[in-house]
Formats: C-alpha cells, sequence, structure tokens
C-alpha cells in the first residue's frame, strides 16, 4: 500500500511527522486507518487535559462551534469556518457575539444537540455549572467571557467583559469541543460522548485508543473511514519503524530529525514526504534561583554568546528558522517580525559582536579566561534539562562546563 509522509519542519530543528495512507487524501470510503499514538492519555476528556495526547485521537469524536478550515494550512480568522454553529455575528459594541447552530444534530447516544448544551459547555470551563471539572487547564482562556446566554434552542450568544476580537480564535482550537449537558465529567472522562464524525469505542492505557464511524453524523457521505486505530507507542523509534514496516498508515509527529527522515525515506521509498516550519523550539533553561545563574546580567551574557544559525544548520540541516516564542512569519500569523527580533539580546545578526558584549558583562561580574596550568578561575558545572517532548536537546541531568566567579 502506497503511504504518504508529511514531515513538517519546526523553529529551531523541531520536525513532525505524519502520513496518509493509500492515494494521499483519496476519498474512498471504507477501511481503518491505523496510528501510532505516543502517549497513554489521564483521560479521554479534552477539557481536562493539557495536552495533544488527548485532543489528536477525540477531535474526531467531537465537533466545535467553529474551526479552523482543515483545508487551509495557516490558521487565522479568516480560515475559521462553521462547524456546530452554522453562522455567527457581533453585536455593534463587539462585546458579544452569537451563533446561530444547526438543527439537525444528534448526540451519539441519540439525543438532540441544542444551545442548551453550548451553555453547559463553557458554564463548566467557567466554573459556573453545579458540576466541575477534575482539572480546567484552559480556564484563564475565558476570563474574559462574562456568560452565556440560551437565546433559543438554535441560538446562544457569548457575552464578554470587553472587546475581544479573537475570541472566536479560541472556539475553533481543536481542544474547544462541545460536550453535552446530560452526560457527567466523570463519565466524559471515560466513555465521551459527541456529536463527531466518529464513536468512541474504547481506551486500554498504554495499549490502544478505538474509535468507530459514526453512521448517523450530520454531514452526509462522512467519515470516509469504518474507523481509526492508534495504537500507543511512546518511543519515537519505534513508532518509524512500524510506519516503514507497514504496522501504521500515519505517524505523529513531533521529534523526527532531518536524519531519521532521511533513513524513513530509504527504508520506505513509497512515502511522499514534504517539509514545512512548523512550532518547535530549541531553549537555554537556566535555573535563575541557582548561583551564579541568580545574576540577570550574566544570563543575558549567555544569550547573547548564542550563535543561532549553527543550531538550524546542524539540527535540522538548515531547514528551521530563526523564531521568537511563537512560529515565525511568513507561516506563523503572530510570530514576532524580523525587525523587531533582531532587536532582542542575541538575535542580531553580528554574532562576533554579541559576544564580545557578553565577554564584557562578563568580566564587569568578574568572570576571565582560564590560563594555561590551572592557575586561572575554577570551573562548576551547569545542569541543563530538556522538555520531556525532546528527545534532541540533551538529557535532563547532562553537565556542561561554566566558569566560576573569582574569588
Amino acid at each position: 500500500m502506497k503511504r504518504h509522509l508529511r514531515t513538517l519542519a519546526a523553529v529551531g530543528a523541531l520536525l513532525v511527522a505524519a502520513s496518509a495512507p493509500d492515494g494521499a487524501f483519496a476519498q474512498k470510503s471504507g477501511g481503518i486507518l491505523r496510528i501510532p499514538h505516543g502517549d497513554s492519555p489521564a483521560s479521554m476528556s479534552p477539557h481536562e487535559e493539557a495536552t495533544r495526547s488527548t485532543a489528536t485521537p477525540m477531535m474526531g469524536v467531537f465537533n466545535n462551534l467553529v474551526i479552523f478550515d482543515q483545508h487551509v494550512p495557516q490558521n487565522t480568522l479568516s480560515s475559521i469556518v462553521p462547524d456546530l454553529a452554522v453562522g455567527w455575528s457581533w453585536d455593534e459594541d463587539k462585546t458579544a457575539v452569537t451563533f446561530q447552530l444547526r438543527q439537525d444534530v444528534r448526540w451519539h447516544d441519540g439525543r438532540p444537540f441544542s444551545a442548551k448544551d453550548v451553555k453547559c459547555t463553557w458554564d463548566l470551563l467557567t466554573g459556573k455549572s453545579s458540576e466541575k471539572l477534575r482539572v480546567n487547564p484552559r480556564k484563564s482562556w475565558y476570563r474574559n467571557l462574562e456568560e452565556v446566554t440560551v437565546d433559543s434552542d438554535n441560538q446562544v450568544t457569548f457575552h464578554l467583559r470587553r472587546p475581544q476580537p479573537f475570541f472566536t480564535a479560541l472556539l475553533a482550537s481543536g481542544a474547544s469541543p462541545v460536550y453535552p449537558c446530560h452526560v457527567s465529567p466523570a463519565q466524559m472522562r471515560q466513555h465521551p460522548i459527541g456529536t463527531g464524525p466518529f464513536k468512541f469505542v474504547e481506551y486500554k492505557p498504554n495499549e490502544l485508543i478505538r474509535l468507530s464511524r459514526n453512521p448517523d453524523y450530520w454531514k452526509p457521505g462522512r467519515p470516509y473511514l469504518d474507523g481509526i486505530e492508534y495504537t500507543i507507542i511512546p518511543n519515537l523509534s519505534t513508532r518509524m519503524l512500524a510506519f516503514t514496516a507497514g504496522k501504521v498508515d500515519m505517524t505523529f509527529p513531533y521529534g523526527v530529525s532531518i536524519p531519521l527522515l532521511k533513513d524513513v525515506k530509504s527504508q520506505a521509498p513509497q512515502a511522499i514526504c514534504e517539509t514545512t516550519v512548523a512550532t518547535g523550539s530549541r531553549t537555554l533553561i537556566v535555573n535563575h534561583t541557582a548561583p551564579p545563574f541568580d545574576y540577570p546580567e550574566l544570563r543575558r551574557a549567555m544569550v547573547l554568546a548564542l550563535d543561532r544559525k549553527p543550531f538550524i544548520d546542524i539540527l535540522s540541516e538548515g531547514q528551521g528558522e530563526i523564531g521568537g516564542v511563537m512560529l515565525p512569519p511568513p507561516e506563523g500569523v503572530w510570530g514576532m517580525p524580523p525587525e523587531v527580533l533582531q532587536t532582542l539580546p542575541g538575535y542580531a545578526p553580528d554574532v562576533p559582536k554579541n559576544r564580545q558584549e557578553a565577554r564584557t558583562i562578563m568580566e564587569r561580574l568578574g568572570y576571565g579566561p582560564q590560563e594555561a596550568g590551572g592557575h586561572g578561575l575554577d570551573t562548576e558545572y551547569a545542569r541543563v534539562s530538556r522538555p520531556c517532548s525532546d528527545p534532541h536537546w540533551p538529557v535532563a541531568g547532562d553537565l556542561y562546563r561554566w566558569p566560576a566567579r573569582a574569588g
């Protein structure tokens, strides 16, 4: 079977990979899509989990009010399209947005969907409901939300404390599904009920997550698949081996380096590959409460001393981009413009000048070069940790030499 491997090169060299079955996006009905999943989620409730480990498999179980158009590669306000809503409009003050809802939607247990379900969901998220979420990682998203009112069975309004033009972008996130009023949060953790194209079948921790086709889905002719099976494989290398061996049809993303991509292509020449920039980073993280890193100027010197371009050239073979906190433009809508980024410490293109400033700072703080024969400054060690999802950063506890301050 011909498979499609889509690999996305991320900022600073993080790569992600995904593939699709026979005929890349061919609209053929039937079959089970086999996907490896890198984590065993705590629950099946997207509103109670902070990461994509739950959101990824559960997006097919639920619907949003609105969603980013999945056929548009860049998420923007203009790419938001209706989902459970058929349309929406703002009031004159831009503090209330009203959604007109679909009338032909049913939950997987056969109960009809209505505006009450929307209100119940956001009352739950804002803590106004008698039911409570065990954890609520995105409650802060809605701190500007005053209340949700039900105008009719098919109309609901979100009232904001102040104008928030990008509020609909929060609702379009994959982490913003609508929950049913009649199902408790406890049940949603174990056996979620949604309105989406797939029904939840079972979850075996550390083994699999299985979904089946919803024959009564409100989009005619959808879904094309009979089901989706996520096999939980925490190890990246094992996931890649499963893909090249044809045990899975699609491999998710994150942590696929360019060298590993080349290895996959050599073992699975039938795979169709492409690269693009996505969100990821290589970050210098220090404990700012531990000497000598409790000196702000010393941390500034560390930042100035870095030459970011070689990191990208080595780790991603030049296919990443230098960025700030967000995905850099043009791929990223929210990314810091290059002319602004270059005003930050260490981001100016003149690396020798940056490093000279770093040396000046270090000398001012009492540091200096070691002298031959060990008569110079002592050497301390700094522990550097990596994010748990980043397989290319040095493992937690690796030691790096750092010059100690004189005296």
